[in-house]
């Protein structure tokens, strides 16, 4: 579903972010990229969000080159991924149920299915009773867990999640690892970065990176 081939990534300054990064990603795997702050989790994930343009080398999913899109079809590449970035915040101008409903929308739902398929996507993360709630009367865990929802309202093929736990607590970081394990079940292709340890213990395939190179990566044996 996912391959890197030869990819790097640099910033001004000839910053390396990325180095001569080589991976594939199958069609309905967990995937966790580890590593400290810095290591190019994020960057990696921006790249097949189409985010960041590579460097060099070549990024694809479901075998289209993600560089040679052209700017306009960017939104399109992304109707079938689901995007948990950290600097992507709910509205805070409506409430939790219109923010679930705005990519259905967007892609010219109607408001009735709109709301059905949003409602779904809440009771899911076990936000129903939330739905019309303004997003600053939620916790931490809640409003990520609201993202995730928003996230993928849409049914989506992939879902990227950038620590999507961090600076929560440990109940509201299971409960947010757990919706996404759930979707995951359901076959839904999962990268999330991560730098806390313990979410490791349930991983299937774990991806390290350390100053943007890739460092180890394995797979836990089946039962």
């Amino acid at each position: 579903m996912i391959e890197f081939q030869h990819v790097s990534k640099r910033y001004a300054h000839d910053v390396s972010a990325l180095s001569d990064i080589n991976l594939t990603v199958a069609k309905g795997e967990l995937v966790f990229l580890a590593g400290p702050s810095g290591a190019g989790k994020s960057t990696l994930l921006k790249l097949i969000a189409a985010i960041e343009r590579p460097s060099s080398g070549r990024v694809t999913l479901n075998g289209q080159d993600i560089g040679k899109i052209k700017r306009a079809g960017v939104p399109y590449l992304r109707r079938n991924l689901g995007l948990i970035f950290q600097q992507q915040r709910l509205l805070q101008d409506r409430h939790v149920l219109a923010n679930v409903m705005l990519p259905l929308l967007v892609t010219g739902a109607s408001r009735a299915e709109a709301e059905r398929r949003a409602l779904a996507a809440l009771d899911k993360v076990g936000l129903l009773e939330r739905a019309r709630s303004e997003p600053q009367a939620l916790s931490g865990g809640e409003q990520q867990r609201a993202a995730i929802a928003r996230a993928i309202v849409n049914r989506p093929q992939l879902i990227l999640a950038d620590e999507p736990t961090a600076n929560l607590d440990r109940d509201s970081a299971n409960q947010v690892l757990e919706a996404l394990t759930a979707f995951h079940s359901a076959g839904v292709t999962c990268l999330i970065s991560t730098h806390d340890e313990q979410f490791l213990d349930s991983a299937t395939r774990v991806i390290y990176l350390r100053q943007g190179q890739l460092i180890e990566t394995w797979r836990k044996e089946a039962a």
